[in-house]
Parts: structure tokens; C-alpha cells; sequence
């Protein structure tokens, strides 16, 4: 299984467009040693020909140019993505599908609860419908149904199982205030051929025993990196809200919940990947004493351009 990260940051970028904080415009400036990031998107292929977009993020266009991997072949139109799986329906995960407008007709994979909010509070599904078009794939995970395996169209030797997780359905979905299986899932993909596993969540909220289940079956983690701490928004003055009102698990835990890295340190993957970093949290600084936890843990910052071979 070959994993491609084309966006490895978390809602806005980094450093984001309007963000004056420390390490936004110490990037800008060179006073920060840290990559700039686009919104979190990934790519996963069994054979480096046909991509499965997972995500579809606002920066899809720049990510796109930007990978030779995935730049067209065959004809004067074309592209090696072949499906889209979405993990829920942020702005910051489905704003790219319009950017694949001037393409061939889309396949889209989600669940009941993201297809409502695609087709009525956020209408992106029923907008392409006036250019492209899309081919709906019900992804079965909605009331008591919690996982759902299945297959994309020309991928035989992937199988994907849809896990519905803790998290938060966008301010503008309906479930906003009181979560719905569905609104949120993770997935595991395994190769077939080989047996190699990834576990997929860029947005998590907590892990408890069968999301720790999940990751335990994996060989690879690429997971929510958002916060370093639960008020690092709050100490950084650039939001009221915690982690854990923003539906994230940070990496270091408190008294009311244990952090993303104790939860990686408990599993057997080979690789140990952060994803959807936020701008304010220090790891994005290489030369910072979080990075240097992380690198004492064995546990990588997934970065724009990553390569993962399973």
C-alpha cells in the first residue's frame, strides 16, 4: 500500500492566511524552522497507478500540481484519482470536490449523515450535479451500525472498513449539538496482498476501548495531531474554545482524559504519524521540546509531500 500526504495541516493551512500568531508569522519571517502546510488531504494507491482521495481539501488544485504522482496520463483529459472518501462533511474536508469540477464524473463515499449535510445545509454534492455530476456510495454506518466494510471500484486487493468515531459535525449540520453516527468516521484500510494496515483519522475525539481496537490492528497510524494541549487555543488568544469543544483528543493528556501520544505508545504500529496539525501547536516548530518528545517516542509530523510505503 503506497500513502500519499498532500495536505498535512489542519483548517486554514499553516501558516494561515489572517494568523499573526508566533509561529504563522515566524514561518513567514524564517524565524521559525517549520514547514508551511496545506489542509489535510491524503491519497492511497496498492499499485502507485490509481489513487483513492481521502478527504477532498480546499487546497485540492495546489495539492494536486504539486504531485507528479497524480497528475494526468492518459489523454488530453484525465487523472489517476478514481474515488473520494469523505470523513465527514468540514468545509476544510469536502471544499475540494468543487475543485474537481472540470473532471470526469466523481465517486463519492460517505455516510447517510455526511450525504444530508452535502445535499441540503451545504449543498456541494447538488452544485456538481451541475458539472461534473457524482456517483453516490452509501458507506452503511448510521443508528446501531457503528463499522461497515466495502470495496471501491477498481482498488480488488483494498478492503476499507468505515468506523464511526467521537467527534463533531460541522457548526452549520443539524447534528452540531449532539452527535450522530456517522458525522464523523475513521477508517482502516488493509492491502490484501500483503496484509499491511492503515488506520486513517484526521479528526478524533477520544479514543476509547473500540477506537483503541482499531488502532491496536494496524500497522500504520495516521491520526489527529491537531492540539499539543486541551487550552492551546485559549493560551495562544486566538480562540474560546478547548480541544475538546472542537472535537480533538491533543496529544498530551490531563486528569480528565489520557493524551493522543500515551494512546499511540499502546499500540504495536511500525509507524506512528501525526496529521491535521493546527498552526498553533508547537510541534510544527522542528526545533521545539514537543518535537523532540515526539522524536524520543518514535512518532512522526506527517508533512505536505510525505511518502509512506506499507
Amino acid at each position: 500500500m503506497k500513502i500519499l500526504v498532500l495536505g498535512s495541516g489542519a483548517g486554514g493551512g499553516f501558516p494561515q492566511w489572517n494568523c499573526n500568531c508566533r509561529q504563522c508569522a515566524g514561518q513567514r519571517i524564517g524565524d521559525v524552522e517549520a514547514r508551511a502546510r496545506t489542509q489535510s488531504s491524503v491519497a492511497v494507491s496498492a499499485d502507485g497507478q490509481s489513487w483513492v482521495l481521502l478527504n477532498a481539501s480546499p487546497d485540492i488544485g495546489q495539492q494536486l500540481r504539486g504531485q507528479p504522482q497524480l497528475h494526468p496520463r492518459h489523454g488530453v483529459r484525465d487523472t489517476p484519482i478514481k474515488a473520494v472518501i469523505l470523513m465527514d462533511a468540514q468545509i476544510d474536508h469536502v471544499t475540494g470536490l468543487l475543485g474537481m469540477r472540470e473532471g470526469p464524473c466523481i465517486d463519492v463515499y460517505a455516510t447517510p449523515c455526511v450525504f444530508e449535510d452535502l445535499t441540503t445545509v451545504f449543498p456541494v454534492i447538488s452544485v456538481l450535479e451541475h458539472y461534473c455530476g457524482t456517483r453516490w456510495h452509501m458507506l452503511a454506518v448510521a443508528g446501531t451500525q457503528r463499522s461497515a466494510s466495502f470495496t471501491v471500484d477498481g482498488f480488488p486487493s483494498l478492503r476499507f472498513t468505515a468506523v464511526a468515531i467521537p467527534g463533531k459535525a460541522p457548526p452549520y449540520s443539524p447534528h452540531r449539538g449532539e452527535q450522530t453516527t456517522g458525522d464523523n468516521i475513521a477508517l482502516l484500510i488493509e492491502d490484501l496482498d500483503d496484509g499491511s494496515r492503515l488506520f486513517y483519522s484526521p479528526g478524533l475525539a477520544e479514543v476509547g476501548a473500540s477506537e483503541l481496537q482499531w488502532m491496536r490492528d494496524a500497522d500504520c497510524l495516521l491520526v489527529d495531531g491537531t492540539f499539543w494541549v486541551e487550552d492551546e487555543m485559549l493560551q495562544a488568544g486566538l480562540s474560546r474554545k478547548t480541544a475538546r469543544e472542537m472535537g480533538h483528543l491533543p496529544q498530551m493528556g490531563d486528569e480528565a482524559r489520557v493524551g493522543m501520544v500515551d494512546v499511540m505508545l499502546t499500540t504495536g504500529a511500525r509507524r506512528k504519524v501525526l496529521i491535521h496539525i493546527n498552526n498553533s501547536n508547537p510541534i510544527l516548530d522542528e526545533t521545539s521540546a514537543q518535537r523532540r518528545v515526539l522524536d524520543g517516542h518514535g512518532i512522526e509530523v506527517a508533512y505536505d509531500g510525505m511518502e509512506i510505503t506499507l
